[in-house]
């Protein structure tokens, strides 16, 4: 599924216009009698120019035969019914419902709450929580057990019971158990919105009335109120956690040696390429992405980097359940300015609980957009038939519905017959509502109905009412076909079709290559005289083991030892490093000074089928591709109208 959010993500990595494209559209080929036009071409072609990074893809030509290609692959999902498959049914209905919340938007609902969100983006609440469990769809009697349950948990706290251990003994949140209903600090967004909007407005050691969320009732105790830290970047070198039954002892001790060597004034981030572990950032001398609080797994991790400054730039070594690290500050980052987080904080609203105050703001406005005008007569005689049973769940529809199958109100061209409120409130039953009398029970389940039909209707319509919401519709729809042909005809075969992968390395040998590697014992030390005394040692025929114990003290690590098979230009060898047998003389880089000990030379020679395969891979996935477009050609008749062709070029080079 990852695989398809990056492929999904490039085709449709553009931002919405609102100005879609005004030029008269005309025929710029055809596959199979079936038309494509300039509009659509024109569009693509422009939203993807900063996208690609081969030149050649900017020229017009050339991207017209990628277009047609692209075209060509999904009309051949279309031949094979790819569409009707009901995941990728699924998927494009997921995916309208969520293009069209850009479509349910109200400006100044959406500013009052970026204002919000940001106001309380400057702080961040440590906050314990007490979780009673009651589903957001529950009968009123359930409910009101589960409230009147966290009332009397509340009452315990302000009488001086402790708040962690009544989480531990009563809190339905099963981490509770391990933190005692502590869930750390955290800022806006952090938190469902009806949590986050207790915490907020819950003052320091104080616990706030029972809080509902979907998740149940919840009792906040906000323990603190700080600052936003902001974000802050380091550089670590980490040992890992050797796996069960590993030498726990010997990581401990790799740690506290290269802590020493630090204390010894030795470059972090030379150390971090030599034995971190962490191999994202090795190479790059430990350096992490910058990160605020909440973010990494490890809270320990966090408050170990926060703890740093330019003043205090190195930490002790320290554990996570990761492994053991050593941190170097970098710098920091405050909270960014209102400007500056207004587009995030409103990507964020967007997918947020709080979205539905916008979206009943949108209900408002198609109130007015849409007016309605019921039948009253049919419509008195539709409450008539409604009783009491239905707050027992019992209430049934009648049996001559007919009878009711006129239309009750009309929403621009569609109507809505009585048959259909009538079903609506049959379906409403199991909220378990209590509104009384039943009379305006109906009234409300009416005005519901009409408002949630209104939504319906403008939804369904946003093609016809947006030409840019149709056309980022069809280009995810074929998207989404042309995923599943290319991991149909390309990405699965090229991973399976062992024979055709074999027989394409065969053809493809002299572009994988390795360059002459050496197996070698490295020893670095940036103690010049220790090193010519290890040499000494070394030409002897000493080994590792005797020249650590004897220049290496529990308080002093002097020289570094490790062993690798490391192939010509490593970053872990010097430059002057000789690839042949035998020892060789000191040799300097940077501050370190090394000694080589080549063991064994493994001359120039193509990589085995295993040690290329990620790559050939992705070869291979290229040459099917292109000899399968070449056969769609031959399948599909393509034409193209040269003339209106030269017209676009005309009009895209203005």
């Amino acid at each position: 599924m990852k695989l398809k959010h990056i492929f999904l993500g490039f085709l449709m990595g553009f931002v919405l216009v609102t100005n879609a494209q005004t030029s008269p559209k005309e025929v710029l080929f055809t596959i199979n009698d079936k038309p494509f036009y300039t509009d659509e071409f024109i569009r693509v072609y422009n939203k993807n120019l900063d996208l690609v990074k081969d030149e050649s893809q900017k020229d017009l030509n050339q991207y017209l035969e990628l277009f047609v290609g692209y075209k060509l692959k999904v009309s051949k999902a279309n031949i094979l019914g790819l569409q009707n498959n009901t995941q990728y049914q699924t998927e494009l209905k997921s995916y309208r419902t969520q293009l069209s919340k850009n479509y349910t938007t109200d400006s100044k609902v959406t500013k009052e709450l970026v204002d919000e969100g940001y106001k309380r983006l400057l702080k961040e609440v440590n906050a314990s929580h007490i979780l009673i469990l009651v589903d957001e769809n529950a009968a009123a009697a359930d409910t009101l057990i589960a409230y009147n349950k966290a009332i009397s948990i509340r009452d315990k706290v302000l009488k001086g019971e402790d708040f962690g251990a009544l989480a531990q003994e009563l809190s339905q949140d099963p981490s509770a158990k391990e933190n005692k209903g502590n869930l750390g600090y955290f800022t806006s967004f952090k938190m469902v919105y009806a949590f986050e909007n207790g915490a907020y407005n819950t003052s320091i050691g104080s616990v706030s009335m029972p809080v509902r969320t979907r998740f149940g009732y919840h009792l906040i105790k906000v323990n603190d109120i700080r600052d936003n830290r902001g974000e802050v970047a380091v550089a670590h070198i980490m040992i890992l956690k050797p796996k069960e039954g590993g030498d726990i002892a010997k990581a401990k001790t790799t740690i506290d040696d290269i802590y020493q060597k630090l204390q010894q004034g030795e470059k972090f981030e030379e150390l971090a390429k030599q034995f971190s572990e962490d191999k994202s950032s090795a190479s790059k001398g430990g350096v992490l992405n910058r990160f605020a609080s909440g973010q990494l797994s490890s809270e320990e991790f966090e408050t170990q980097a926060f703890s740093l400054s330019k003043e205090n730039l190195i930490s002790k070594p320290f554990e996570t359940q990761f492994g053991w690290h050593i941190v170097k500050f970098i710098d920091r980052f405050p909270v960014k300015s209102y400007d500056d987080s207004k587009v995030e904080l409103e990507n964020k609203i967007s997918k947020d609980d709080r979205s539905r105050l916008i979206t009943n703001s949108l209900t408002e406005k198609l109130a007015a957009k849409y007016p309605i005008k019921k039948d009253a007569k049919l419509y008195n005689s539709l409450v008539k038939l409604v009783t009491n049973d239905f707050y027992d769940n019992k209430w049934t529809l009648p049996t001559d519905s007919k009878k009711y199958s006129k239309t009750l109100f009309a929403i621009a061209n569609k109507n809505y017959t009585g048959s259909d409120f009538l079903d609506y409130v049959y379906s409403k039953q199991k909220a378990g509502s209590t509104l009384k009398p039943i009379e305006k029970l109906a009234d409300n389940l009416f005005e519901t109905f009409v408002d949630e039909q209104r939504n319906q209707y403008y939804n369904d319509n946003l093609e016809n009412e947006f030409p840019e919401f149709s056309a980022v519709m069809d280009e995810y729809r074929d998207g989404l076909l042309l995923f599943d042909l290319m991991d149909k005809e390309i990405w699965q075969r090229s991973k399976t079709d062992t024979i055709g992968l074999k027989s394409f390395y065969e053809t493809q040998k002299d572009k994988h290559l390795w360059k002459t590697r050496v197996d070698a014992e490295i020893y670095s030390s940036t103690d010049l005289e220790k090193m010519k005394k290890a040499l000494s040692m070394l030409k002897k025929n000493q080994t590792s083991k005797e020249i650590k114990e004897k220049f290496n003290t529990k308080e002093n690590v002097n020289i570094m030892y490790y062993q690798g098979v490391y192939e010509e230009g490593a970053d872990a060898l010097p430059k002057e490093t000789k690839m042949e047998l035998g020892l060789s003389e000191i040799t300097k880089k940077g501050d370190y000074y090394y000694i080589i000990n080549v063991i064994k030379v493994l001359p120039a020679a193509p990589k085995t089928l295993d040690e290329c395969r990620g790559k050939l891979v992705n070869d291979y996935q290229q040459y099917l591709e292109q000899n399968w477009v070449n056969e769609l050609k031959k399948e599909f008749t393509v034409k193209v109208n040269q003339d209106t062709f030269e017209k676009v070029k005309n009009q895209i080079k203005k």
